[in-house]
């Protein structure tokens, strides 16, 4: 198909950086991109491997929403795969545990792009880091309920996130969850395209849920070798019993793990139900092959037993602490200014 012709399908034709051409859906909704004049900058709330993300207002509808720039490593070679892959993927989805993209702006020049996201308060990083009382057990389940929801969205789309971790949890001031950074997500479908290894974040759920209840990171690793072992004193030496398979692993040779027969998250988390220890073993299986998926997790006993989870909108409220700082940073420097 020419040009031409996809102009009057509306589609419209994207370069990456690694000379790839990618065709997505021109939205109608969206119309022409519009100025990222438009936004007023408020303040900087972040900033990951894909781009730095900025708390602004846009001028038109006077909305607080989240402008993620895009970051561009080789502009005269395009788009990075990253961002594309980010933007056909958040383009289609909609659900209330995923932060939504609402438009796509340009700056002064074609390779400028910002992404317009919905605006959330919090993310659950520095949230961990700056509360003074952990979160309840109700407020866990509250938070992994709506977690699992949003990654039955995405599975039943076909879509893995392949990148949860708690700073890419996102909460609103009303207790909405929402993931977000999609920039390593990819579509799956039989038969199975090849992926990039080595890119992805491990144990996200199983690890997630156990950071919450402990207060801390459950297998804070500084390395590869050292999150190997932290995971074995855990959990104990995978062996052909509980993984088969894992003899025949290709660099199983070339490393020798400590000889732990025991699982020791009874240990770790005395407290915890039956059912959540269950619900604890399923996520950190092994066993890829036995591993529970996001609905079967839905359907825990554990989040049907006391303490009930509460409902988003009692969650607690916090002060925005991002933001806070950013405002504090942005004394020195004159009247706002635009992006």
């Amino acid at each position: 198909m020419d040009v031409a012709g996809e102009e009057q399908l509306g589609l419209i034709r994207l370069k990456s950086m690694k000379k790839k051409v990618f065709i997505v859906p021109k939205i109608d909704r969206f119309g022409k991109c519009r100025s990222v004049r438009g936004f007023e900058k408020l303040n900087r709330i972040g900033e990951g491997t894909y781009g730095i993300v900025y708390r602004a207002r846009d001028t038109k509808s006077d909305e607080i929403v989240a402008l993620k720039k895009v970051r561009m490593a080789k502009e005269k070679d395009g788009i990075p795969i990253s961002s594309l892959r980010e933007i056909t993927l958040l383009l289609r989805l909609r659900h209330p545990n995923i932060v939504e993209l609402k438009e796509v702006v340009v700056g002064g020049h074609l390779e400028s792009l910002f992404l317009v996201m919905s605006y959330c308060e919090q993310d659950l990083a520095s949230l961990l880091e700056n509360i003074q009382t952990p979160f309840s057990e109700a407020q866990v389940k509250c938070i992994i309920l709506q977690l699992l929801r949003g990654l039955c969205y995405l599975h039943h789309n076909f879509i893995i996130h392949r990148d949860l971790k708690v700073s890419n949890l996102l909460m609103t001031d009303k207790g909405c969850v929402k993931i977000a950074d999609f920039g390593l997500a990819r579509r799956y479908g039989v038969p199975q395209q090849p992926m990039t290894p080595r890119v992805v974040t491990l144990w996200a759920v199983g690890c997630i849920l156990a950071e919450l209840l402990a207060h801390k990171p459950l297998l804070p690793g500084t390395s590869e070798i050292q999150q190997l072992d932290l995971i074995v004193q855990l959990l104990g030496t995978p062996n052909e019993n509980i993984w088969p398979g894992f003899s025949n692993l290709p660099l199983i040779g070339q490393y020798s793990l400590r000889k732990q027969p025991y699982n020791n998250l009874k240990n770790k988390f005395t407290w915890l139900s039956e059912a959540g220890h269950r619900l604890l073993n399923l996520l950190f299986m092994y066993n890829p092959q036995r591993r529970a998926i996001a609905k079967d997790c839905l359907e825990s006993s554990y989040f049907k037993e006391k303490p009930l989870p509460c409902e988003p909108d009692l969650m607690p409220t916090f002060p925005h602490h991002r933001n806070r700082r950013a405002a504090y940073q942005s004394e020195s420097h004159s009247k706002r200014s635009k992006v």
